[in-house]
């Protein structure tokens, strides 16, 4: 069948809307429906070379929508299924499924390449080309055919159009601060940055019961939505987050810190490193170019004080325990979603999306593909 869909088909190139041949499912596989994807910063660093795909590749990792087909071998879903997709597949059954840590699933090898576990592709141009899908999903086209392992099945009654944020941005964040942070009841945390992930560990951190919930962003527009999900205080810059927490601990610092800026650099590292106290830890989840240096600290400091730094891939989840958890969360009034998207748009319109993500308009854009759905 045919498909519309958003591709990139290199670095600094913006996307292109193009008519794309879609292979139905194989083994395993499904055909899903997209009803919506979630503009997440992850696709702008493929944009910007901060991290480099196999081009051209179909971009989005964030989407929920209606299995239409399955193929031979598919056990966990049926069409008329409603499905919010996790950005990293769960087999099951590698050495890290069966010990625990499915956020880092062996078939996560090639969501930047994006084709499917079987090596091939199911997207194609009319010259040929095979296009890979962003984390082996590519959510921003009308359609794709996945991996049952990319699917977590949700009720009905769950909106899509919300509820697919809970495929990235929400999990990363929530995470953050709930797993990889460990946070405590009566903790001070430090979050350097709130965008679509950022805002996420706001909300971790206050579910989770620290005291103090510290956000910390230049603009004021999202320290405005942090204090409206959670944040304690808020606050520019680092320097006067420092000083905020020294006071708001008697001198003893912040419990933890958790870097969720756009793009991670040494200076943010250091700011969060030099604010959390003796035993403290500093979660990473922003992403940089891996040809940079984004961390360098003192030895010593380490040592001695016996700080710790971590790093957060989904949140140090697990996908299919945490997405529905999160959805049931939400659906109690427990975590903010309607709240955090600022505005929608049509598939047509996600370059306009990406560049309101970039001059921070937006803390969450989210693509609509079927207003009806």
């Amino acid at each position: 069948m045919k498909t519309k869909a958003a591709v990139l088909r290199g670095v600094g190139k913006p996307f292109e809307i193009e008519e794309l041949t879609l292979d139905p499912p194989k083994e395993g596989e499904v055909l899903i429906k997209y009803v919506a994807a979630g503009l997440c910063h992850s696709d702008e660093h493929l944009r910007h070379g901060d991290i480099v795909p196999r081009f051209p590749i179909v971009g989005g990792h964030e989407g929920a929508g209606i299995i239409e087909e399955v193929g031979p071998g598919v056990t966990r879903l049926k069409p008329g299924d409603h499905v919010i997709c996790s950005f990293l597949p769960v087999c099951g059954h590698c050495r890290f499924c069966a010990s625990g840590m499915t956020n880092l699933c062996d078939q996560g090898a090639t969501i930047l390449d994006g084709c499917l576990p079987d090596g091939t592709y199911r997207f194609h141009s009319d010259a040929g080309e095979d296009l890979g899908g962003m984390c082996m999903l590519g959510t921003f086209s009308e359609r794709a055919t996945i991996s049952q392992n990319s699917c977590i099945k949700v009720a009905d009654d769950v909106p899509l159009n919300t509820a697919v944020l809970i495929g990235c941005g929400v999990p990363t964040g929530f995470g953050s601060a709930v797993h990889a942070a460990a946070t405590e009841p009566g903790d001070t945390i430090a979050i350097y940055g709130v965008g679509g992930i950022g805002i996420n560990a706001v909300q971790g951190a206050a579910l989770a019961g620290a005291a103090n919930v510290v956000a910390i962003d230049p603009l004021a527009n999202k320290r405005e939505m942090a204090e409206r999900v959670g944040a304690t205080h808020s606050c520019a810059t680092a320097e006067e987050a420092h000083e905020l927490m020294q006071q708001l601990t008697h001198g003893v610092g912040a419990d933890k810190a958790i870097v969720t800026v756009g793009v991670v650099d040494s200076a943010v590292v250091t700011n969060a490193f030099n604010a959390i106290r003796k035993g403290g830890t500093v979660v990473v989840t922003g992403l940089a170019d891996p040809a940079k240096t984004t961390i360098e600290l003192s030895g010593s400091v380490l040592t001695l004080f016996e700080k710790r730094i971590q790093g957060s891939l989904f949140g140090s989840g697990d996908p299919f325990k945490d997405i529905p958890r999160l959805v049931d969360m939400y659906q109690a009034g427990q975590l903010k979603l309607d709240e955090l998207i600022t505005n929608t748009y049509t598939l047509d319109q996600v370059n306009q999306g990406y560049d309101d993500l970039i001059s921070g308009v937006n803390v969450r854009g989210v693509i609509i593909h079927d207003p009806n759905a």
